[in-house]
């Protein structure tokens, strides 16, 4: 039986990283679940998602050779998740990957499998946490900001966690999504 997709997507600010990087230490060591790493043309070291830096020549190339599954163009860099997804998911594993609301749009929802997840935040908690993190200049989180509102994701199948108050709470409620995919018998594992 071939394993679900789950695509989060959400704006800037909301804790996307946060909440996903939290929900991998509280899911069962046998879990199966698997995370897909990003290729961002963007440097390593700039803080938030582990991610796989790539130049944007060798984006290209990649890209080029049909090594991604998705792939897109935000905020001035590539983004893209490696086609090895397909594979984990023959294998009947669930695939989290975190992605971009105008891909998911553009691409009409993925495929009939896909389960969307909006990971969203209050404007305020949006701005705060876009103004902590130091990635971006001041005019570069503006524009963020003005895109947080931007995409209105209506899929029936659109599962919303707002994180609003703790990562544990926000990360529960998605380990909670993940086991109804396919071990709903599991527990979380008390970190």
């Amino acid at each position: 039986m071939e394993g679900s997709l789950v695509y989060v997507m959400g704006p800037s600010g909301a804790g996307k990283d946060s909440v996903l990087a939290r929900a991998r230490a509280l899911l069962p060591p046998d879990a199966p679940v698997v995370f897909a790493h990003r290729y961002i043309t963007r440097p390593a070291d700039t803080g938030g998602e582990n991610h796989v830096a790539v130049t944007r020549a060798e984006f290209a190339m990649r890209r080029a050779h049909g090594l991604f599954a998705y792939h897109w163009h935000a905020h001035g860099n590539d983004y893209a998740v490696g086609r090895e997804i397909h594979d984990w998911r023959a294998a009947g594993l669930t695939v989290v990957v975190s992605g971009s609301r105008d891909h998911f749009l553009r691409t009409g929802g993925l495929d009939s499998q896909a389960r969307p997840v909006l990971i969203t935040a209050p404007a305020e908690r949006l701005r705060q946490r876009l103004a902590g993190r130091g990635r971006e200049s001041a005019l570069e989180a503006a524009e963020r900001l003005e895109r947080a509102d931007a995409y209105d994701i209506d899929d029936p199948r659109l599962v919303t966690i707002v994180n609003d108050t703790t990562i544990d709470e926000a990360a529960s409620s998605f380990v909670r999504l993940l086991s109804r995919l396919g071990w709903p018998d599991a527990a979380l594992r008390r970190a």
